[in-house]
């Protein structure tokens, strides 16, 4: 099975999350059980490694204050994986209030981090889904994007 890393990051926060806690098993429970899914080691250990640099990166010091008028300018590398859709989809987040800053740093880095190759709206949807979800105090937030995100999946069922 030759998965790519938001696939099995998807897998996880979809069919392993506890609906009534809204917390993932332990790390051994949840390596057996994308194992018995039959993901790959190595597919795993990338998963793993994405999540850990969620936690690291919220660890990271960001500018405490950042003026309304402030705008976030992109690099190369950055406009290379973030298509203009990607960009403006994170700006209408941010002036909603849906993302604050630091948040918005997250979910770049994050998407930074995935395979080398662009990624699209929906797969960026879920890298915002999952910071959100990392993030305390972000519920109300996490449950906007989460009916955002699965509103637009044709034929799922609240």
């Amino acid at each position: 099975m030759k998965e790519n890393l938001l696939d099995i990051l998807m897998y996880m926060f979809e069919n392993c999350v506890d609906s009534e806690t809204g917390v993932l098993p332990d790390e051994a429970d949840l390596r057996t059980y994308l194992d018995d899914a039959g993901f790959q080691n190595k597919d795993i250990e990338r998963a793993f490694a994405w999540l850990e640099g969620l936690a690291e990166a919220h660890e990271k010091e960001f500018p405490v204050s950042v003026s309304s008028t402030s705008m976030r300018i992109y690099s190369q590398q950055e406009m290379a994986k973030l298509d203009r859709d990607c960009r403006g989809f994170l700006l209408y987040l941010e002036q909603s209030g849906i993302l604050d800053p630091i948040s918005r740093e997250l979910v770049i880095d994050r998407a930074m981090a995935l395979e080398p190759d662009g990624i699209d709206l929906a797969q960026l949807k879920w890298v915002v889904l999952m910071v959100l979800f990392n993030r305390p105090g972000q519920e109300e937030s996490y449950t906007w994007m989460e009916d955002l995100l699965f509103d637009d999946i044709p034929g799922h069922l609240h």
